[in-house]
């Protein structure tokens, strides 16, 4: 509900698309700094998951409403961009805190859960996550409103109120929770990946590396697809329009999550992977041929598929290998490769790269755009092949 509409919204404060990649980097490194140098270590030693997920929502909430009252006061004054900034900063501090919850459900959900079934576990959560994701983008669509619902509140207190809901209904569903004891096939998994192998830990070490380039490739776009949505050389989409087709990679991503999960289990994470990879490369590239919303609604659901599958299948193949006194830790560096999707991707190579092809090289904005989809495509390809020589060829050998 949140950020589907919020860079369009710093993009009318702050009018440069470098600037209202920010958030996301911005954010990213706050995250990666909680989980990593705090929180992960937190919830390994006093093993800690569902209370750093209570504690995590409820602070979120009350930052939410912070960063509004904050913002709104900087509008009011007439400082458009000081008030762009200001959410910028203001989140960024939020997410330190909001990084808790993020260490608390991947610990978690690793820790119910065994090999045999986790990826299909993972899927079917995902693909509840998927649904709220989809009806929160439809209410955004509507009640944005070219800045006003930003502006006016009612996102800001729309969204903490679900995340107060949810604090609430952790609380009663944690003291229900109970861990599971490692089966036979995970403690051998554990143990190789402690004394026995060092293929095993490389594998992960090359997974988490050639990950990092994937979703900076695929992540270097997300801002910029947004801004070309609505381009009156382009699609011109209108907010419910835009809100159908971001709507439609949400549900590629719903049903990614329930076959791909599943599907891992079966025939392994590896060859999914591998079906999750190839959509991240040739949609990009599809982008600019779209001629009509259904079309682009269309690809960009096909992009969901691709993002869920390597989302869903990588957590899965993750807490595979991780052992359990570890999971804190290890599983917030995979969290922190994830989370470049959120701005760091769009500030370093994909808001530089359009502004360049506009400002400096006189480009018109959609060729600008569609270029940077292209480098999108090949950026994923070069992670892709990484993934292909250094983790897949080891990973057949200790499977």
């Amino acid at each position: 509900m949140f950020y589907s509409f919020m860079i369009n919204y710093l993009y009318m404060l702050l009018q440069t698309v470098t600037y209202t990649t920010m958030l996301g980097t911005f954010n990213m490194i706050a995250s990666s700094l909680g989980q990593n140098l705090l929180w992960g270590r937190i919830s390994d030693r006093y093993k800690l998951r569902a209370k750093l997920i209570v504690i995590g929502e409820t602070i979120a909430g009350f930052t939410y409403i912070l960063v509004f009252v904050i913002h709104k006061s900087l509008i009011e004054a007439g400082n458009s961009f000081t008030a762009g900034i200001a959410i910028i900063f203001g989140f960024s501090i939020l997410e330190f805190f909001w990084s808790m919850s993020d260490v608390g459900w991947a610990a978690l959900l690793t820790d119910v859960t065994t090999p045999e079934i986790r990826g299909g576990v993972i899927g079917a959560l995902n693909f509840i996550a998927s649904v709220g994701r989809a009806v929160g983008i439809i209410l955004a669509g509507f009640l944005y409103n070219d800045g006003e619902g930003f502006r006016s509140g009612t996102i800001f207190y729309m969204v903490t109120a679900l995340l107060f809901i949810g604090a609430a209904l952790m609380t009663m569903i944690s003291k229900r929770i109970k861990t599971v004891n490692a089966t036979p096939r995970e403690k051998t998994a554990i143990l190789t990946f402690e004394k026995a192998s060092s293929e095993n830990e490389r594998a992960y070490k090359w997974f988490l590396f050639s990950l990092v380039i994937v979703v900076l490739g695929a992540a270097s776009i997300s801002q910029i697809f947004l801004l070309f949505l609505k381009l009156p050389d382009g699609l011109n989409a209108s907010d419910p329009e835009m809100s159908l087709i971001l709507t439609a990679w949400t549900v590629g991503g719903m049903t990614a999550s329930l076959v791909s999960g599943r599907l891992a289990d079966k025939i392994g994470r590896i060859k999914v992977l591998f079906l999750g990879l190839s959509l991240a490369i040739i949609t990009p590239p599809l982008y600019s041929a779209a001629l009509n919303v259904p079309a682009m609604a269309l690809i960009y659901g096909l992009n969901g598929i691709a993002f869920w599958t390597l989302h869903t299948v990588g957590f899965a193949f993750a807490g595979d290998v991780i052992p359990q006194h570890k999971r804190g830790r290890l599983l917030s560096r995979y969290n922190m490769a994830m989370a470049l999707s959120w701005g760091p991707a769009g500030l370093l190579i994909g808001g530089p790269l359009a502004d360049l092809q506009t400002k400096s090289l006189g480009l018109p904005t959609f060729t600008a755009y569609a270029n940077t989809f292209y480098v999108s495509s090949i950026i994923v390809a070069l992670g892709t092949m990484l993934f292909a020589a250094k983790v897949a060829k080891l990973k057949v050998k200790t499977a």
